[in-house]
């Protein structure tokens, strides 16, 4: 069960109104790092948890993401705020009011027209949310490493938007927000590594050979050698074979005899004929000029 509480978890100070910045914000509004989907992503993975204590962790962050995207839209609402009234009222002839929804080169004036102001589920280019946008999968290990990235790309958005304005008030609740994200990452690499057998994801155990190996696979220089490709738990494979099985690298299936018939007679069917030059329509079509050539 939620409950609303009309106080916002951090206060929104807004020096000025600006509705281009207020576009900007969208992206953590209805975009796919924003808000709206980190606590859709957290609540699905909560509902399916087997375990109390991740099954908690998960519902506690999935409602303080509903609490940012509160703080987020409001701060939308109040940089639109002058705007809004200026559009519904129409204080301004046509073209100032245009040149204020578009002062910064951007497109605030489709969010303005289409959602009067209002803090619009889009991202900042006015793409409407979707729930594509959450990718949770169902098997802790996964999500729990998926929740850990989303986190970091939310901060990395965060930090993008902070950079975009010199409002105290903004910038301090930005970065309020950009440092939750940075502590939601933690609770998750506390629970990922809480699972003791916590990789690789899932029940079937990986083939040896295939998960210990690095494939060199871009050729036509030196091998820059790391961590990454001879590291713990890494060999190295400079050259490796075309097919790593040992087999010849082709595809095949068998057939039963019907079948087969089948297949040799669409072949022959629609055998092509390499000694054929037949003209074409794109040839008939080609201008004389070029047909000389």
């Amino acid at each position: 069960m939620f409950m609303h509480n009309k106080r916002l978890q951090y206060t929104v100070r807004v020096g000025t109104t600006d509705p281009g910045l207020a576009n900007l914000l969208l992206e953590q509004f209805g975009g796919p790092q924003g808000e709206l989907a980190a606590a859709m992503r957290y609540f699905t993975q909560a509902v399916g948890e087997e375990d109390p204590g991740r099954k908690d962790m998960l519902y506690d962050i999935a409602t303080e993401e509903l609490s940012h995207l509160e703080i987020i839209g409001s701060i939308v609402a109040m940089l639109n705020r002058g705007a809004k009234g200026e559009l519904a009222e129409a204080v301004d002839a046509q073209a100032d009011l245009y040149r204020k929804l578009n002062g910064k080169g951007n497109d605030s004036h489709v969010t303005q027209l289409l959602y009067g102001g209002g803090p619009a589920l889009t991202n900042s280019g006015g793409v409407p949310w979707t729930a594509a946008y959450i990718d949770t999968i169902g098997e802790p290990t996964a999500d729990l490493r998926s929740n850990i990235a989303a986190e970091a790309r939310a901060k990395i958005i965060y930090e993008r938007l902070i950079n975009v304005t010199d409002d105290p008030g903004i910038r301090d609740a930005l970065g309020f927000l950009m440092t939750r994200e940075v502590s939601h990452q933690k609770s998750f690499e506390k629970a990922l590594y809480s699972i003791t057998a916590n990789f690789p994801p899932g029940k079937l155990p990986p083939v040896p050979e295939f998960a210990d190996t690095y494939l060199k696979m871009s050729q036509g220089g030196p091998t820059q050698r790391g961590p990454w490709n001879q590291g713990r738990g890494l060999k190295l494979v400079d050259q490796p074979e075309p097919a790593v099985d040992g087999g010849d690298g082709t595809a095949s299936v068998k057939l039963d005899k019907n079948q087969q018939t089948a297949i040799e007679a669409l072949k022959q069917r629609l055998t092509s004929d390499p000694s054929s030059d037949p003209e074409t329509g794109a040839e008939l079509g080609m201008s004389k000029t070029r047909a000389k050539r």
